[in-house]
């Protein structure tokens, strides 16, 4: 996908309706006052070889990078938020509301636009250790934990 089409997709997310149950559709989960979307993932890198999937990475982090850019030039900076706190609740049993159970474990804090009534948030996810990347993004009218 180009950043052009994650840019379309940001903004279909953000002007579509919240489903009353949660539902699978395509690369992406929507409930209750969210959507999520995957916008580059494991299996973009399959099982080659290693320079092969550090190329991945490298292209997974660039447009990680070129997003935020592009929706810091539409919304401003966004708020950093660290995730720290959130995941010594979680990982003291709490459980963390949707959509953000899944960024809480696994990642570090999360760079948040408020645009209208909704959050947006652009998720990194990279594998410890590893050359594995994940790119997401949520739209969201709950706040964050």
């Amino acid at each position: 996908m180009t950043t052009a089409h994650h840019l379309r997709l940001i903004d279909g997310m953000r002007t579509r309706d919240f489903p009353s149950e949660r539902v699978a559709s395509g690369s992406g989960i929507s409930g209750p006052g969210y959507h999520t979307m995957l916008l580059r993932g494991e299996d973009d890198h399959g099982d080659g070889e290693e320079v092969v999937r550090l190329g991945h990475q490298a292209q997974c982090m660039a447009e990680h990078d070129t997003l935020l850019a592009l929706l810091t030039l539409r919304w401003g900076e966004p708020q950093l938020v660290s995730l720290w706190s959130a995941q010594e609740r979680m990982m003291a049993g709490e459980v963390i509301a949707e959509p953000w159970a899944d960024p809480v474990a696994s990642c570090e804090y999360l760079p948040l636009w408020r645009a209208d009534d909704r959050w947006i948030a652009v998720v990194l996810h990279l594998e410890d250790g590893g050359p594995g990347c994940e790119l997401g993004v949520l739209v969201t009218v709950v706040d964050p934990p």
